[in-house]
């Protein structure tokens, strides 16, 4: 009998167990409805847009921030993108040569050549944009993505339809560049990672600290369409110049510490910087905003207020040293994603003129 009743006991918490396991894979079982309650779509530039904030650049806006290029210096952004660099999470990049040479001979001179063979997540590894396919939420009625686009009725695995990175990539950034010094703010050479949970955690950029930056820059108030970006120092541990120089421990040792977390934008001054109606944002860091940061239930809250919500799009894994270097506040910053039909993001080598 003991023996009866212990089998029927586990058959039924293995009932119960599937149960459960069937409510949480339901639709809505942990829903975010605030894309619902608070109206994210259509978003102020009508039903059909795919581009979000880039609308608020202009012809008008371009020629005023030309006038920002006073020394005719400029420098690139972007990082190098190589096999060993850190990754988030199980990304990675692969490049062979296959053949050495690839093809050829051809004609009497005898010409060859070579090609590459690339894997990788294209859009979301290195110096990367996030662009409209890259972040949403679950919501009761399912996915929500940028302008209420969702996976279900916008999307397949090979591509995101109106969501792809292609639309963004047509009209391209030519903006006001701002970069805020938070490691000079703070009187370090870098921000630690947050605790979270608090304003106050030094590695947690918040509104009142973007408004002492600019104050402390001397530069004018972050305005509409202006592509404001964040130098942490985080973004050394992956040294931009010395990472060949490190032996294979060392590295290792560094994209550990570099994916532990990272400073970054508080959801506070994400909030305001949408306030101020920016364009894009971009950091010295895998994210741009810290990890963890205030609201430690809420991982990547800007991501998901300041892009899906806002349309305002994330550059990430940025070099600024030689603007540091030149004391470099303001520039005229120009770039655009590539245009990869139904991609999520794009990698990319922006530049600053000064």
């Amino acid at each position: 009998m003991n023996v009866k009743m212990n089998v029927v006991c586990r058959a039924m918490l293995a009932l119960a167990a599937i149960a459960v396991l069937v409510m949480l894979a339901a639709p809505g079982a942990f829903a975010n409805d605030d894309p619902i309650k608070e109206k994210w779509a259509p978003t102020e530039w009508g039903k059909d847009d795919k581009i979000g904030a880039m609308n608020r650049m202009n012809p008008e806006l371009v020629l005023k921030h030309i006038k920002l290029v006073k020394t005719g210096r400029w420098a690139t952004l972007g990082k190098v993108y190589q096999s060993d660099a850190p990754f988030f999470g199980t990304r990675g990049f692969n490049l062979t040569i296959p053949g050495l040479p690839t093809g050829g001979p051809f004609g009497s001179h005898e010409l060859i050549y070579n090609d590459e063979m690339v894997t990788t997540e294209l859009g979301q590894v290195g110096t990367q944009f996030d662009g409209p396919g890259h972040i949403g939420t679950n919501t009761s009625k399912g996915t929500f993505f940028y302008n209420g686009a969702s996976l279900e009725k916008d999307a397949s695995s090979y591509g995101m339809g109106r969501l792809g990175v292609e639309h963004v990539g047509e009209k391209g950034f030519v903006c006001r560049g701002v970069l805020l010094n938070a490691a000079g703010l703070r009187g370090k050479d870098m921000l630690p990672v947050p605790k979270g949970g608090s304003k106050s955690d030094p590695g947690i950029i918040t509104d009142a600290d973007v408004k002492a930056m600019v104050k402390r820059q001397g530069i004018a108030p972050i305005g509409e369409g202006d592509c404001v970006f964040l130098y942490t120092g985080w973004g050394n541990v992956w040294h931009p110049e010395k990472w060949d120089s490190f032996d294979a421990a060392e590295k290792n040792a560094r994209i550990a510490k570099f994916n532990s977390g990272e400073p970054g934008f508080g959801i506070s001054a994400c909030e305001y910087m949408a306030s101020r109606k920016i364009t894009l944002t971009g950091a010295d860091t895998w994210a741009v905003e810290a990890v963890p940061g205030e609201n430690m239930n809420k991982p990547f809250e800007c991501h998901l207020q300041m892009q899906t919500r806002h349309g305002i799009w994330n550059l990430e894994n940025m070099n600024f040293n030689q603007l540091i270097k030149d004391g470099v506040s303001e520039f005229l910053f120009v770039w655009s994603p590539l245009k990869i039909k139904g991609a999520t993001g794009s990698p990319g080598n922006p530049i600053a003129l000064y």
